[in-house]
């Protein structure tokens, strides 16, 4: 990692060590001693059994739709530290804009082509941000409205974070559905962004839209004439996703603690859509508040509530950081893809 990602890293640890700092000072010994104690060892492991296994899930996503033939017989730790490095850069990154070209990185050391794990990105992206459009709407239909009632300042931001979710799907879907209106829609934004802009900036702006438009459209073609493939890796990204959805369920049930499965997993979509409005890396900070203050429904107790937060914060972020620092350090053969 450079010198900047190093600085993401030490962002994170400080803003994660004045958070938890804050919520210590005004907690007792005592209280975390007694909630630490209510911890039911394996139920404690199988939260971190689900966080690895949701990574499991991704990289056998791509690995179904890298499979053609032609292609190098890869071991599983090839497609197994994807995803592990994309949760490193991810997290030291702001607004997780390290985890895309990371991924591409770690896809050309094992021996792929440039363009070939480009495409493979694209597919999945698009695999994910529908099932992901399709869990945002749920959670919204059905527990907007109680975190409206009960958190009318952390809804606004929730809100905020579900309309930047649902318009970049929306703009993907355009892209793949109505591909000669996308392309007319750029070009009149581009010519209205002349009047006020430099024309070599919107000129190159203009290129490098209609590329990515080009790029998603080739790539929905494709998924759509491999229906086998992208009906395989649809259902690992459901899986992948009920995985990680149903950590912080699995955090309250190894401290002992009765909750609705439904109602947890509704409340921690709308953490993630909450943290997608924190520009800092990780969301560092935004993250842990949203979860005091939504799963504070659930948890009576302050002690057992920063310990929850704690479990859940280091099981989603700082385990997959620290297997990401794992999978950036050994690197697997690499094998060319025959043409």
């Amino acid at each position: 990692m450079n010198k900047k990602e190093w600085w993401g890293v030490l962002v994170v640890l400080a803003v994660s060590a004045l958070v938890l700092y804050l919520d210590l000072k005004n907690t007792p010994v005592a209280t975390l001693l007694a909630a630490a104690s209510k911890i039911v060892p394996w139920r404690l492991l199988l939260t971190f059994l689900a966080m690895f296994l949701s990574f499991v899930c991704e990289a056998g996503i791509l690995r179904v739709l890298a499979e053609k033939p032609g292609a190098a017989k890869r071991s599983w730790w090839s497609y197994q530290r994807i995803p592990l490095i994309q949760a490193l850069f991810n997290g030291i990154t702001p607004m997780a804009t390290g985890g895309q070209p990371s991924q591409l990185a770690a896809m050309v050391e094992m021996g792929m082509k440039g363009g070939r794990a480009t495409s493979l990105l694209m597919m999945k992206f698009i695999i994910y941000q529908l099932v992901v459009l399709f869990a945002y709407l749920t959670s919204f239909i059905f527990g907007f409205r109680l975190v409206a009632t009960k958190f009318a300042g952390l809804a606004i931001f929730i809100l905020l974070g579900f309309l930047m979710h649902l318009s970049s799907i929306i703009l993907l879907l355009v892209a793949m559905f109505a591909h000669d209106w996308c392309r007319k829609a750029v070009a009149w934004c581009m010519r209205l962004l002349r009047k006020f802009m430099k024309k070599a900036t919107v000129d190159k702006l203009e290129r490098e839209t209609l590329d990515q438009v080009e790029a998603f459209y080739r790539e929905s073609q494709t998924l759509k004439q491999e229906k086998r493939k992208l009906a395989a890796a649809t259902a690992l990204t459901v899986v992948q996703l009920l995985l990680y959805y149903s950590i912080p369920y699995l955090t309250l049930w190894s401290l002992g603690l009765s909750a609705s499965w439904a109602n947890v997993t509704l409340m921690t979509i709308m953490i993630i859509m909450f943290m997608a409005v924190i520009p800092l890396p990780g969301a560092s900070g935004g993250a842990e508040f949203s979860f005091q203050t939504l799963f504070a429904s659930f948890i009576d107790q302050s002690g057992t509530l920063v310990l929850a937060m704690f479990i859940w914060r280091f099981a989603t972020y700082f385990f997959g950081m620290l297997l990401g620092v794992i999978g950036w350090t050994f690197k697997p053969k690499k094998l060319q893809d025959a043409d």
